[in-house]
């Protein structure tokens, strides 16, 4: 039978070595994560989603497919989610919720951001290309 200072001293080396990958990161001219922002859209109680990331900085990429006019609509809207000029038009009132988010991080300014539409026709009223993907 082991003694509890044994097994205390086994979880500490455990919780010390799980730590270390993570100061491993940070090193300086170590990797650094990437810019940009992961975007996603998902069906009522989350019963489909899609994703992809979106790079602004220093000139659009990734696999967006429409990434130069999505980070034009965000440069318009400075980064302001809910300020985005969309594509106005008539939309029916069907109720089918779709639910996006951002994260990450815009021009280099932390990103978190989320909010549920009554279907892909109003999300796309109010997002533009931005989460057309």
């Amino acid at each position: 039978m082991r003694s509890p200072a044994t097994v205390t001293a086994v979880v500490l080396l455990a919780l010390a070595g799980a730590a270390l990958p993570a100061r491993a990161a940070t090193v300086p001219g170590g990797p650094t994560p990437p810019h940009g922002l992961f975007l996603t859209v998902s069906g009522s109680g989350s019963t489909w989603i899609r994703g992809v990331v979106l790079q602004c900085v220093p000139r659009p990429a990734g696999p967006h497919p429409e990434a130069s006019d999505a980070c034009a609509a965000l440069d318009r809207a400075k980064g302001d989610f809910d300020k985005l000029p969309g594509n106005p038009r008539a939309c029916t009132k069907q109720y089918e919720p779709v639910t996006v988010s951002a994260s990450g991080n815009w021009r280099g300014l932390p990103t978190s951001w989320h909010k549920t539409y009554p279907n892909a026709c109003v999300l796309d009223t109010a997002t533009g290309p931005v989460f057309r993907f």
